[in-house]
């Protein structure tokens, strides 16, 4: 990790943050976050704001519109897609101003998309069935979204003139996998999509986005058991997770984090609450599940110092904004401490 993207004992966020507000968003990332800033995502402003229209915004020669449903392929870009449109340039805007602000040289920056399966699995085609449901669609999409990306990629560079590294958020792919998704109708569900399937897309997309930034890729998958051998075997560099939803006692998943970690995946931990806590929490109950995980697995405690990265559970979107701002600084604090770790540890 620290050879290719950034130093040990760093922290990031996963991209959403409260309120309605781009260059004070921007400001809180750049205060607490110089090592790994990342373009925040502002959902609180509604439909185009969120994850999927961010992304659709991104996407060349496909647009989307609005129906009770939720997001659904249209002929030609109308007022919901320029909204998405506009929102991310407003985004962009306050994040080169903050990056200016700080004087920082900064080694990287992290976007987020929706990754191609949370993708497909959001947005529907022009008679209501799911992309994912075609696989014409699928591929239209995967080749549409890896095209916005490298005009994006190349946008964010331009303005903050660092690299720029990739997180797909994925967190309908066990769902996906599963054939859990309803049918427009309600009353049955998607059929399940082969591991092999999801593997293929999902590879394509990642080796595309490492072939524009030059760096490694994260997938972040916040599932009580995200799919692990199948994030690593698509090329995944970094596997970004919500620790405290693991049951580091089931072995099969122990197992998978092991493997993964031994074979040089790095992980973004999730380990700082996303939503502020009756209590102030102290460091170490921070991070237990980190500690008694390599403890578990039986590495050394370095591990958590040179391949991890340390996030918040989740994204920071349902937070008071005092909060964020305090959850991203503890990450950052967190991390630091897994290098230099206090003696009562």
């Amino acid at each position: 990790m620290n050879d290719q993207a950034w130093p040990v004992g760093v922290a990031t966020g996963i991209g959403s943050m409260p309120g309605e507000r781009p260059i004070e968003a921007a400001a809180v990332v750049f205060g607490e976050l110089p090592e790994i800033p990342y373009l925040p995502e502002l959902p609180a402003r509604g439909v185009g704001a969120d994850m999927l229209g961010r992304t659709a915004a991104r996407l060349v020669d496909i647009a989307v519109d609005v129906v009770p449903s939720g997001y659904r392929v249209t002929a030609h870009p109308g007022r919901v897609h320029r909204r998405a449109h506009d929102f991310l340039q407003w985004d962009l805007d306050a994040f080169e101003e903050a990056s200016q602000r700080s004087g920082l040289a900064l080694p990287v920056v992290k976007t987020q998309l929706a990754g191609p399966w949370t993708l497909a699995a959001g947005v529907e085609l022009a008679r209501g069935h799911r992309v994912l449901t075609d696989k014409g669609a699928l591929r239209d999409f995967a080749e549409s979204l890896l095209s916005g990306l490298a005009a994006h990629v190349a946008d964010l560079t331009s303005r903050v003139g660092a690299p720029v590294m990739v997180q797909f958020d994925e967190p309908t792919l066990p769902d996906v996998l599963a054939g859990s998704l309803s049918t427009p109708s309600g009353y049955g569900t998607v059929r399940s999509v082969p591991a092999a399937e999801a593997r293929a897309l999902l590879a394509t997309v990642i080796e595309g986005a490492k072939a524009i930034t030059g760096q490694p890729v994260i997938v972040h998958c916040c599932a009580a058991e995200p799919p692990i051998p199948l994030l690593r075997s698509a090329g995944a560099d970094v596997l970004s997770l919500d620790l405290t939803l693991a049951d580091i006692t089931d072995a099969r998943l122990l197992d998978a984090l092991g493997e993964a970690w031994d074979d040089g995946t790095v992980f973004a931990l999730g380990l700082v609450p996303s939503l502020a806590p009756e209590q102030s929490p102290q460091l170490h109950d921070v991070a237990k599940p980190a500690l008694d995980l390599v403890d578990r697995l039986g590495f050394d405690r370095e591990f958590l110092a040179t391949r991890a990265a340390v996030t918040p559970t989740c994204g920071l979107a349902g937070a008071t904004e005092t909060w964020a701002k305090e959850a991203l600084k503890l990450s950052r604090d967190l991390a630091r401490a897994f290098v230099e770790p206090p003696e009562t540890w």
